[in-house]
C-alpha cells in the first residue's frame, strides 16, 4: 500500500500545476490545476486519456470539436487525437487525468 498526497506528489515537467498521484505500467493518474484563463496547448499522446473534472469550468478541444466541461463530467479521448484544455471560469479548474497505457 502506498499513500500519495497532493502536497507530496511528484510534479509533472511542464509549466502547469500537475501532480502525479499514481504511476504504473498500465496507467497514470495526474491531478491538474489550471488557473483562470490558463490552458494546455493542443497536442497528441500515444495512449487513451480520461478526464474527470473535480471542480471549475473549462473547455476541452479534441481535433476540431470543443466541449464545455464542469464538475463531475468525464471525457474519454482516444490515442493519437489532438487534444487541448483551457480554464474558462473565474476559479481554478481541477481535473483528474487518467492515462491508459495498456
Amino acid at each position: 500500500m502506498k499513500l500519495t498526497t497532493l502536497e507530496t506528489a511528484e510534479q509533472v515537467p511542464f509549466s502547469i500545476d500537475g501532480r502525479k498521484m499514481f504511476t504504473s505500467a498500465n496507467a497514470e493518474l495526474i491531478h491538474l490545476t489550471l488557473k483562470p484563463n490558463e490552458k494546455i496547448e493542443s497536442h497528441t499522446n500515444p495512449f487513451d486519456v480520461v478526464f474527470y473534472v473535480i471542480e471549475g469550468t473549462g473547455c476541452i478541444r479534441v481535433e476540431n470539436e470543443s466541449v464545455d466541461v464542469s464538475a463531475n463530467n468525464t471525457l474519454h479521448v482516444s490515442a493519437g487525437l489532438q487534444r487541448g484544455m483551457c480554464n474558462t471560469g473565474d476559479t481554478n479548474l481541477r481535473v483528474l487525468v487518467v492515462k491508459l497505457f495498456g
